[in-house]
């Protein structure tokens, strides 16, 4: 299914929230903004006029989406704005084991300290998957 065209935001009319179903958008006066009277979240209207941004958050980056008619939709960042940092860091991950295995490879002999490195080796590999599943189990 294709995705709905935004539609011009009415800075005097009342939406319901993007956050919470059963939260409304009330405008509040004399600015570009809009207040939800359910989770007291604070959206501004950004410049196109088409969707909001919401103000004071503690998610790392700005979430913003824009109106369809009939719901809202979620804007989708860049991919150089939101993986890169993610990418650096998972090569950073991935390069770890290797460079811990080598020892092991090299002597190819399984001693107790050589099982103490696979081991190790393991749980370093294991931990950047396990904070992204938890990451993304948050959304």
């Amino acid at each position: 299914m294709a995705p709905m065209k935004p539609h011009k935001l009415d800075l005097d009319a009342s939406y319901p929230c993007p956050c919470r179903r059963q939260g409304e958008l009330m405008p509040i006066a004399l600015t570009e903004a809009f207040g939800c009277r359910r989770c007291q979240q604070i959206f501004v209207v950004r410049p196109d006029g088409y969707s909001i941004e919401q103000l004071a958050t503690t998610y790392p980056y700005k979430r913003a989406w824009y109106w369809t008619g009939l719901q809202w939709s979620q804007l989708q960042r860049g991919f150089s704005e939101s993986y890169w940092y993610f990418a650096i860091g998972l090569s950073f991950f991935l390069l770890m084991p290797i460079l811990l295995w080598l020892p092991l490879l090299l002597q190819l002999s399984l001693k107790p300290e050589g099982l103490l490195w696979v081991i190790a080796s393991l749980l370093i590999a294991l931990t950047p998957a396990f904070l992204v599943w938890i990451a993304l189990s948050r959304r």
